[in-house]
């Protein structure tokens, strides 16, 4: 038997539909919010451009540590998040395909963090963010994208 996951995902959520069965009608297995991707800029992170270290190694002189995006920090965290609850329905076998719907840049994220056996029952990545629509709709989306 087997059984078909469809996750729909942005950067602040994601849903995870399954089923058993071609015939049968998705049912919304999980909601995974991450607040922390709705959060303004200044609000993540306390670190600053241009942070001094003390460089112990080079006589002791001041080096400036690299500037990291803490909203792409989040959603890695995010797309990790997911990645893991994927992976662990792989690995239990309660998911042996798997397609993935996700926003941009936001699906690259997901693909990155996917290991390798949850890669192996991966369908297909869409490029397209449907995190908001109901099992219903996203069956009739799903169909038009296969169709066209």
């Amino acid at each position: 038997m087997k059984h078909e996951w469809i996750l729909t995902a942005n950067a602040s959520r994601a849903r995870l539909y399954g089923r058993d069965a071609p015939d049968e009608a998705l049912k919304e297995m999980q909601t995974l919010e991450h607040a922390e991707s709705r959060l303004r800029t200044s609000d993540l992170s306390s670190d600053h451009a241009g942070h001094e270290n003390a460089d112990q190694h080079h006589g002791g002189g001041v080096s400036f540590a690299p500037r990291t995006d803490p909203r792409r920090k989040e959603h890695q965290r995010f797309a990790q998040e997911i990645a893991l609850r994927l992976s662990e329905g792989v690995r239990t076998g309660r998911c042996t395909a798997l397609t993935i719907c996700a926003s941009s840049p936001f699906l690259g994220e997901l693909r990155a963090a996917l290991d390798e056996p949850t890669r192996q029952v991966l369908r297909a990545s869409v490029d397209v963010d449907l995190s908001a629509c109901g099992a219903a709709e996203l069956e009739r989306r799903l169909a038009s994208l296969a169709a066209g």
